[in-house]
């Protein structure tokens, strides 16, 4: 009895041990699903969603909206428009053989950069499309091809593209102040997260916060945009009359140096493919000539100046052409005996030749103040420097040559300068194309004095004769022709020449300086006064109408 009792205890010790090991085996497994539970979801969660993000996600940059450019009055110089671009996500495919025929007969630089790059996850199909393309597109394109929007640089004044540039594919300014302020405009990229709806087969695109772009500031110019646009149908208008290749304009305010009108012409249009590099330089600050003429208003105000010469001295021009230090020096017609300002308004090579031999060497010194051989100071990219014959390179003939304009040569924007130093009694003036922010129409405090009250005011008494001519009504107009020729093969040709004329218009406190050009008309046989000045004359008449009662 004593044993069978033993017997069933030993039975249910035995029991609750298997119990015991049971339960701890349930226990333990239970202890193992949740680590390997909290290993997958809490340990390795950030490599899962990595490998599900890579499985239907990936991510591009974009440029933020560019900022953008207003003239003076806050009139739009350009615009961003919405555009559609086209790409594909391979490892996305669902028509991967149809896609891929597609992109290899239309897009087949695409086609080899997906077969080149098999890891890549996003490649560009084509971007910014033009509506046709887009048409195309959407009625000939496999499931497999994507669209997004981006923005696109759109420019309303053709005319002004050889300053304001243009942009590149990603926005990114290439030329103009496009380039000069691209940092100011551009802002910078935000990060696009792509994500498919597998379901709905579609990309839902969202900016990454951490990675948001920032957008740029505006630019305020010195532009007038009817100005420009006045000046640049008169210009056209005229290169079309005489046949030309190429003509230009500058209006400047003497007072602060701000451009208001910069015209180029031809110019090409930024909103379309460019065909001719040529077309966007900008050629008042990039293209060097021979001044010709309009040189001898700055070798009168040196002469006049050092005190060489006064406006009444009578100068012996002499015949048609004579000898200066064994130097044959020709006129354009005979003057004989006439008045220092009378060798000005006859454009007398003779009389300005021999006048030039009086200031010598201050010659270089003066034309430099002027700004003769110096950038002006814009800080524009591109801009030439020109270059005056310094006297030490001097030849017998150089100080004769310099004073109708060889052995120097400048741009447009130089001349400009030049005139609005005169414009402004004196004074230094230096371009400026963008607008101060806080004060953007004030007149600037005057630069420094380069040049006597007596000098400048009998320098403009002399110019004003020379005006008269192409006079504004009500206003005091004085200028300066030139007609200089074109090197041709190293030599100066007899059928190629280029016309300017550089001018003030003034009454009370307001003053302009203009300056016109034309380059290669049809006719070898024409004259600055019958190209350049009449259409300054126009310009001005309009301007002052437009400034004074618009």
């Amino acid at each position: 009895m004593e044993g069978q009792m033993l017997k069933d205890r030993s039975a249910v010790s035995n029991f609750k041990i298997r119990v015991f090991f049971v339960f701890l085996f349930f226990v333990l497994l239970f202890f193992l699903v949740i680590a390997r539970l909290f290993f997958l979801q809490v340990v390795r969660n950030q490599f899962f969603t990595n490998m599900a993000s890579q499985q239907y996600d990936f991510q591009f940059f974009i440029t933020p909206p560019r900022s953008q450019i207003f003239d003076r009055n806050n009139f739009p110089l350009t615009y961003n428009k919405k555009v559609k671009s086209a790409f594909v996500a391979p490892h996305e495919f669902r028509e991967k053989e149809k896609t891929m025929q597609f992109l290899h007969k239309n897009y087949p630089k695409v086609y080899k950069q997906i077969n080149d790059y098999p890891k890549r996850k996003f490649f560009w199909v084509e971007r910014k499309l033009s509506e046709e393309k887009l048409s195309f597109l959407e009625k000939n394109k496999t499931e497999d091809i994507n669209f997004i929007e981006e923005n696109q640089r759109f420019y309303p004044i053709v005319s002004l593209a050889p300053l304001i540039g243009f942009t590149n594919i990603d926005n990114q300014g290439i030329s103009g102040l496009e380039l000069l302020y691209n940092g100011q405009l551009a802002g910078s990229a935000a990060m696009i997260k792509a994500e498919k709806d597998a379901r709905a087969k579609k990309y839902y695109f969202t900016k990454m916060v951490e990675e948001d772009g920032l957008l740029g500031k505006d630019l305020h110019l010195t532009i007038d945009e009817k100005l420009q646009a006045l000046a640049n149908a008169e210009l056209e208008e005229a290169i079309n009359s005489i046949g030309a290749k190429e003509g230009a304009v500058v209006i400047m305010n003497p007072q602060n140096g701000e451009i208001l009108a910069m015209v180029s012409y031809p110019a090409a249009n930024p909103n379309e493919e460019i065909k001719s590099l040529e077309d966007t330089k900008n050629r008042i600050i990039s293209d060097c000539f021979e001044f010709g003429s309009v040189v001898k208003a700055f070798l009168a105000l040196a002469a006049l100046e050092k005190g060489v010469v006064t406006p009444e001295e009578i100068i012996d021009c002499e015949g048609k052409s004579t000898y200066i230090d064994h130097f044959l020096v020709t006129n354009w017609k005979s003057v004989g005996k006439i008045s220092f300002s009378e060798v000005l308004q006859h454009s007398s090579d003779v009389g300005t030749a021999k006048v030039a031999k009086r200031v010598g060497e201050d010659l270089y010194k003066y034309y430099r103040k002027l700004g003769l051989g110096s950038l002006t100071g814009l800080g524009f990219p591109g801009e030439r420097s020109g270059f005056v014959n310094p006297p030490g390179k001097w030849s017998r003939s150089s100080i004769l040559v310099l004073s109708f304009g060889y052995e120097l040569n400048g741009t447009l924007l130089q001349i400009a300068r030049a005139f609005s130093i005169i414009a402004n009694e004196g004074y230094d003036v230096r371009p400026k194309i963008v607008l101060d922010e806080k004060d953007s129409k004030s007149v600037q405090a005057k630069g420094e004095k380069l040049f006597s009250d007596r000098a400048i005011s009998q320098l403009k008494d002399i110019l004003q004769t020379i005006g008269e001519k192409y006079k504004v009504s009500g206003f005091r107009v004085m200028g300066k022709t030139g007609t200089a020729r074109l090197l041709d093969h190293g030599h100066y040709s007899k059928t190629k020449h280029i016309y300017t004329f550089a001018g003030i218009v003034e009454k009370g406190d307001y003053k302009r300086v203009v300056v016109t050009f034309i380059k290669e008309p049809k006719s070898a046989s024409l004259w600055a006064s019958e190209t350049a000045a009449p259409l300054f004359q126009k310009i001005a008449e309009k301007m002052v109408l437009h400034e004074r009662l618009g």
